[in-house]
């Protein structure tokens, strides 16, 4: 056995902190483990008990509002005489089904593991665990009804697993916005250390910076091509190195980490991870391995142990399917609502370009589509008549990535198109184009010819799916975006997408067009 954890001596110095450090350090330690109010397992424990308290609230005002509507259904009278009398039958219909709906439903929360640290805050995982639980509770309640054949109930199915599922989401969602807030201030974060070689060090601190809000405060950093002294600069952010390889846990005790995250594979080999998860036996820290499998997401990997060996299946990314049925009935569907919705909004728009400038309402430009198929997609017009024409007049002024033509303040935008980009209103034509089938609601940004020219081999999976109305470039910073971050972003959608994200990536969205980024 190598490194952390030879024996259980070796675990026992590691794991403990030195008997010679004085009291006042060990006070002092206390202190800072206890007193961290909003850093810290701390922090997760009041989480949770804000969760629990949300939950309670939302459960007893969709069983009470259910119980008042099954009151309104039988009469009050009826309701207050049933109360008045020693009848145990009516007093359990009365009170008894509204308290145990309660509880059975709180404990399908808990059951679901609906506030676990790794769900809560982020993803769309916490969501559908509350659903599941939800759904649980009722599919319970559905069969006591079949089983019993009590009426009463049926306005608790009917009433509270609607109203219940709505203010269980309504009410994490306004949490994760607190959450977030509390985070971006510098709060309730988890402490971490990130461990491994300097590279795959600098780009998790990276990742986890690049994010706002971010589960992670990362203050130190343990890497195996150096010693436990310098730093590691990340833009602003210098990290300190604070131990070696072999002394890990000895700086989580010193520093009061909650998270040690391996980046990559250490060259210790595997062993290294397993003793390391060893030493940090008997404390509130949690092991986090970050891979830096490109473009893989959770619900693509399986584990499956097999005689003790952990196999990590990849499912391969399918580009065809019931899934892609799926998506272009949502497409149909989702598109053509909003054009009912919007027509009279395009007919003001149209309006406005019109009288700008006298000239066309539609821009029609040649993108290509999956496969690499051309078409013609459609946008308002936004630039001068003569914009193309200008277009080599101001080329040395491009505020793009390097691939696209941008301009913060182009000359050629008129000014009802500043107002349309501001707020992506230039896009709305491309409803069009989704309904025709050249285009999705949610996929790539479609690209013009001479981008994909010049595409590396590996781009070209960009165009295994529609290009779409809105996506991960478009809620992720749009032009503001560097190249080779906007096809990371789209590669991941293409190898990753599903109905949830899209769904995800739609409500991004029209937060993104209320508090417009990287819009010119």
């Amino acid at each position: 056995m190598t490194g952390i954890g030879r024996d259980l001596g070796e675990k026992s110095r590691l794991a403990f902190p030195s008997p010679v450090k004085s009291a006042a350090a060990a006070w002092s330690d206390l202190g800072e483990r206890v007193g961290g109010a909003s850093i810290g397992t701390g922090w997760a424990v009041r989480y949770r008990r804000r969760l629990v308290a949300f939950d309670a609230i939302v459960i007893a005002l969709s069983v009470v509002v259910a119980s008042f509507v099954e009151a309104l259904r039988e009469g009050f009278g009826e309701t207050l005489a049933s109360l008045s009398t020693t009848d145990t039958r009516t007093l359990l219909i009365t009170i008894g089904y509204p308290v145990g709906i309660g509880l059975l439903w709180a404990l399908c929360l808990s059951f679901q593991r609906t506030r676990d640290l790794s769900v809560v805050g982020t993803g769309a995982d916490e969501y559908k665990r509350v659903l599941n639980a939800t759904i649980l509770t009722f599919v319970i309640i559905a069969l006591i009804i079949s089983i019993t054949g009590h009426e009463s109930m049926r306005s608790y199915f009917f009433v509270a697993l609607p109203g219940g599922s709505l203010g269980l989401i309504a009410s994490r969602f306004l949490l994760r916005r607190w959450l977030i807030r509390q985070r971006t201030l510098g709060n309730y974060l988890s402490r971490a250390i990130v461990v491994g070689s300097r590279a795959d060090v600098t780009y998790v601190i990276d990742r986890i910076d690049e994010k706002p809000g971010a589960l992670y405060d990362v203050v130190g950093a343990v890497v195996e091509d150096g010693d436990d002294s310098g730093s590691i600069a990340v833009g602003s952010h210098v990290v300190p190195i604070v131990a070696g390889l072999d002394d890990v846990s000895r700086a989580v005790w010193r520093m009061n980490v909650e998270s040690v995250i391996v980046a990559g594979d250490p060259r210790h080999g595997t062993d290294y991870v397993r003793d390391l998860g060893w030493s940090l036996e008997g404390r509130a820290t949690e092991l986090v391995i970050a891979s830096r499998l490109a473009n893989i997401a959770g619900p693509r990997i399986h584990f499956r142990p097999v005689e003790g060996l952990p196999l990590m299946h990849v499912e391969l990314p399918q580009f065809d399917g019931p899934k892609h049925v799926m998506k272009r009935a949502t497409d149909v569907t989702l598109a053509g609502l909003a054009l009912l919705v919007l027509l009279p909004l395009m007919a003001v728009v149209a309006g406005f370009i019109r009288l700008g400038d006298g000239g066309p309402v539609f821009f029609r430009q040649e993108r290509v589509g999956r496969d690499g198929e051309r078409f013609t997609m459609l946008k308002f017009r936004t630039m001068t008549v003569d914009a193309e024409d200008r277009l080599a007049e101001i080329a040395s002024l491009s505020e793009g990535n390097g691939v696209l033509f941008k301009m913060r303040v182009d000359p050629r935008v008129t000014r009802v198109g500043r107002v349309l980009r501001k707020y992506s209103l230039d896009e709305i034509p491309q409803l069009i184009n989704i309904l025709g089938g050249s285009m999705s609601l949610v996929g790539p940004r479609p690209p013009l010819p001479l981008e994909v020219d010049g595409y590396a081999e590996h781009v070209h999976r960009r165009l295994y799916i529609k290009p779409g109305l809105t996506g991960m470039w478009q809620v992720g910073g749009r032009s503001d975006l560097s190249w080779e971050e906007s096809v990371r972003l789209d590669l991941y959608y293409v190898e990753n997408w599903s109905l949830t994200v899209d769904f995800v990536l739609m409500w991004r969205t029209v937060k993104v067009i209320l508090r417009p980024e990287g819009a010119y």
